[in-house]
């Protein structure tokens, strides 16, 4: 989960840095609040598709912690109906 994490900010961190400094080649400026929203903007849905298995894999991860919660929990409650 950190990885994917570490790499949707670092996806979003190169397109603000890429807002900001392409328009300066033609001499406008970007506010860095703006570039960071179109930054974040662009960079979610495009992780989405750039990072698939990141995700796919952090969403396996998450649905064995749980399922071995969910395994707990019925075994949990069997013991304290004392079966």
């Amino acid at each position: 989960m950190v990885l994917y994490t570490l790499a949707r900010l670092a996806l979003v961190a190169v397109f603000t840095v890429v807002i900001m400094f392409v328009p300066r080649l033609f001499d406008v400026e970007v506010p860095f609040i703006a570039a960071l929203a179109f930054g974040v903007l662009i960079a979610l849905p495009l992780g989405m598709f750039l990072f698939k298995g990141l995700r796919t894999d952090v969403n396996a991860n998450i649905e064995a912690v749980d399922a071995e919660r969910r395994r707990k929990h019925d075994d949990l409650q069997a013991r304290l109906r004392g079966k």
